[in-house]
């Protein structure tokens, strides 16, 4: 059966048709071969002959049928997962947005953050102590806090 999926599918059913018919054939010969005189020694041969093809056409025909029926199984779901995968990058996109305006936010918070710092940091500049302000501001840096 492996090698249905390597004949084009043309061929497969010529194959099938033949088989079938020659089957037919020498079986109704078979069957009919003693009314005639020179033919009726070899009415066995063409009975089992006939009957082994027959068995062999139908074989291949059912084999053929569920072939066919796993490639439109196989088609039908590659049809499903391009379609999940469209979906997926759209909601990939999407997120995508998402993510950038986030980073956007934070990125517009540490500029405040930075700018605050150098503006309350130049008032304490002569003193070695660490004051409140810097604390507060360094603390929502960390936090990614706004500050007021």
């Amino acid at each position: 059966m492996w090698i249905l999926h390597l004949l084009p599918d043309t061929v497969i059913l010529w194959f099938c048709n033949i088989l079938l018919l020659v089957g037919t054939a020498l079986t109704v010969a078979g069957f009919f071969a003693h009314r005639i005189p020179l033919v009726w020694r070899y009415q066995l041969p063409f009975k089992v002959l006939g009957i082994a093809l027959l068995v062999l056409g139908v074989y291949f025909r059912g084999g053929y049928a569920v072939e066919t029926e796993w490639r439109e199984r196989v088609a039908e779901v590659e049809a499903k997962v391009a379609q999940a995968a469209a979906e997926s990058k759209t909601a990939n996109d999407k997120l995508e947005k998402k993510s950038q305006a986030k980073v956007q936010v934070i990125k517009e918070k540490a500029v405040v953050v930075k700018q605050y710092i150098d503006r309350e940091v130049v008032k304490y500049d002569n003193t070695c102590v660490i004051p409140k302000e810097v604390v507060k501001a360094h603390n929502a840096a960390a936090k990614n806090e706004e500050l007021k």
